[in-house]
């Protein structure tokens, strides 16, 4: 086979002349065509990986098809589970805790967060962050839930196994014989009868005479015994634990000594006519968790749903006080 042999048109002297080649003239096409093709390959590479998925990212996406699937699939289950919370939450505070005179606990516990702000701060960056940092932070509120409720239940458990003392000490009587018919002065704005101006009563006010035995309303522990510069004269304060305690005052004469264990119906003093009074009574209040509550609600152990209608009804009425 001969060689193949090039021949190129000669503009000046207007002939055929025939091509001289060099090695490196050779190597120039050569390096050329190579170039060429791999600017080629690039170009046609470059709009593949772009337009079309190779088979590990097509495997990639697909492990991240179903990873988000099952985020769904969990936060499904979130929304169930916390639906559930939410019915127990609600039964333990509005069923269960009422049933023991505990007090609901406050949402800003049952719902506080927990962590700073960089948290979820690793799970930034990618391209389903939102997704991700969200879930965790619903797993991590419903874990702080789970506490909180398991915390309370263990309260409640508490409560139960020590309901029949709780039942026993909780103001639940009228401290004064035949009290319906000796109620003269309610809780709220009373017209005080020493200063003869519009005060808040904080009490209820029981008429007897001089000497009529004053009875404890629940179990407890005497708190204080003493003659009170405040305005109640000789008084009795009895704290009767789970938050409650009862103050007994104008008495003539007290019955028992500071510290003594008393209990509901025993007799604690006697009327009287002492401190800032008009004329022989018991002044009588509740105290529930610190704050003065009306002793009417609490007299449930002594009256049937007419007298107590006629006690509330005497109780509500805006008049004068005895103290």
């Amino acid at each position: 086979m001969s060689k193949k042999v090039k021949y190129q048109f000669n503009t000046k002297s207007l002939a055929v002349e025939k091509v001289h080649e060099t090695f490196w003239d050779k190597l120039k096409v050569f390096l050329r065509i190579v170039f060429a093709g791999m600017v080629f390959s690039v170009i046609v590479l470059s709009i593949g990986y772009t337009v079309f998925d190779s088979p590990k990212e097509k495997r990639l996406r697909r492990e991240i098809e179903q990873y988000k699937t099952q985020y769904q699939i969990i936060n499904d289950r979130l929304d169930i589970l916390n639906a559930v919370m939410g019915d127990i939450q609600e039964r333990d505070d509005h069923i269960y805790r009422v049933i023991f005179e505990a007090d609901p606990i406050p949402r800003t516990v049952r719902e506080a967060a927990f962590g700073g702000s960089d948290r979820y701060s690793h799970l930034e960056g990618f391209d389903n962050s939102q997704l991700i940092s969200s879930t965790m932070q619903r797993i991590d509120l419903m874990s702080r839930q789970l506490y909180v409720q398991s915390r309370s239940y263990d309260e409640v458990f508490e409560m139960a196994k020590n309901k029949a003392d709780m039942l026993a000490s909780i103001p639940a009587i009228i401290p004064i014989a035949k009290g319906t018919e000796r109620l003269v002065s309610g809780f709220g704005f009373r017209i005080h009868p020493i200063y003869k101006s519009l005060r808040m009563h904080t009490g209820v006010d029981f008429t007897a005479p001089t000497g009529t035995p004053i009875y404890a309303t629940g179990n407890g522990v005497v708190k204080r015994a003493q003659r009170d510069n405040s305005g109640y004269g000789l008084m009795v304060e009895v704290d009767h634990g789970y938050g409650y305690t009862t103050i007994y005052a104008h008495m003539s004469q007290v019955k028992v000594r500071v510290g003594q264990t008393i209990k509901r119906g025993e007799v604690i003093g006697l009327v009287g006519n002492t401190g800032l009074s008009s004329g022989p009574h018991l002044h009588y209040e509740v105290i529930r968790n610190g704050k003065k509550v009306n002793p009417v609600n609490y007299f449930y152990n002594d009256l049937s749903p007419e007298e107590f209608d006629i006690i509330f009804e005497l109780a509500s009425r805006v008049n004068q006080s005895l103290s």
